[in-house]
């Protein structure tokens, strides 16, 4: 399950990436990206030398994702699926599925909030799914998400 969130903490900071122009530099902001934030996932798994593994195994992997992801997603992908995130966690009731598509590459997702939440601090939380096809290939991923104080929705790692 962890797995899973890391890749969606990693297709979303792709929207991160879009500062990056240029295939080589898309792929390289999504090699940078994943890794960073493949390590922070790994952190939260085990402790003493299990834990260092498994950050250097999540920097491993996520390096690889987001390099493979960020090569694949163009400028406008990003675009289409950053704002169909946001709104999706803004406004889409729990259960109901938002859809993207860039018309130009053939790309698309959906973002389906599966559980809405109020934390002990009264921050708004919600778990949702994610798929992306590029290339007619669809990835699966699973994360939570919280309202942060400007409105936005943040990914945050279980």
């Amino acid at each position: 399950m962890k797995i899973f969130k890391v890749l969606v903490v990693v297709a979303s900071a792709l929207s991160l990436g879009a500062c990056f122009e240029g295939q080589g530099n898309k792929q390289i902001g999504g090699t940078l990206i994943g890794a960073g934030l493949g390590g922070l996932a790994g952190s939260q798994i085990g402790s003493g030398t299990g834990q260092l593994a498994a950050v250097g195994a999540g920097v491993l992997l996520g390096g690889l994702l987001g390099s493979e992801v960020g090569k694949s997603l163009d400028r406008a992908d990003q675009a289409y699926a950053a704002q169909t995130y946001q709104n999706t966690l803004e406004a889409t009731p729990t259960g109901q599925t938002a859809t993207w598509v860039n018309p130009d590459s053939g790309n698309q997702g959906s973002y389906t909030p599966t559980k809405t939440y109020q934390t002990d601090a009264g921050q708004y939380c919600r778990e949702f799914q994610q798929t992306v096809t590029v290339g007619g290939q669809t990835e699966e991923a699973y994360g939570t998400a919280c309202r942060q104080e400007d409105g936005s929705w943040k990914i945050v790692s279980n």
